[in-house]
């Protein structure tokens, strides 16, 4: 996709930083490409980066600003993070749009985004869309839009409840905030 000139390209806030210290201090999104028997969907997702839950996710046969829009609007009315949050993409143009920019300011979230043609600036995002294509979609025949939309559902709901992820002690992203609320109520 081509940016338009006027579109606004932030700062890298966190160079390679993808472990915050707690829930709600880096959000981190990106867009994914799924091939079905009926065409492309596109699969935007907002992952906490403390925990590597993904807080928000929307899919559609369009990639647009509304599509990414939509994913952080569920994070947002997931979690009602505090201002100051950073919000970490690349520099697509959906990313950069006056549109998206707005959203974020709306919310009070800060805009980062990684260099471009750097993939490894969100490096932890890249590896779930790897997670999500390799030990799931890409195991069964996706026919049709709708099988994508229900096998997307049923796998988000794997990855954030149940898969182990190392970075979390070998908790999933929901056990290991829950671990650390238990932490931080004995404190």
């Amino acid at each position: 996709t081509q940016r338009k000139h006027s579109d606004a390209v932030a700062d890298n806030l966190l160079n390679m930083n993808f472990n915050p210290v707690s829930a709600n201090e880096v959000w981190a999104g990106d867009v994914t490409y799924l091939k079905t028997g009926e065409g492309w969907m596109y699969l935007a997702v907002v992952m906490d980066l403390y925990s590597r839950r993904i807080v928000g996710w929307h899919i559609d046969k369009r990639m647009t600003t509304d599509l990414i829009s939509k994913a952080l609007i569920k994070a947002y009315n997931l979690r009602q993070p505090a201002r100051g949050l950073v919000f970490h993409s690349d520099r697509g143009s959906q990313y950069t749009s006056k549109q998206f920019g707005r959203l974020l300011l709306s919310y009070g979230i800060r805009a980062s985004m990684g260099d471009v043609g750097a993939c490894w600036d969100n490096a932890v995002v890249e590896r779930f869309f790897g997670s999500l294509k390799h030990d799931w979609i890409f195991k069964v025949n996706q026919p049709t839009r709708e099988f994508m939309k229900q096998d997307v559902t049923a796998y988000m709901k794997y990855y954030n409840l149940e898969r182990l992820h190392s970075a979390n002690g070998d908790l999933s992203p929901v056990e290991f905030e829950n671990s650390q609320l238990k932490v931080s109520s004995l404190g």
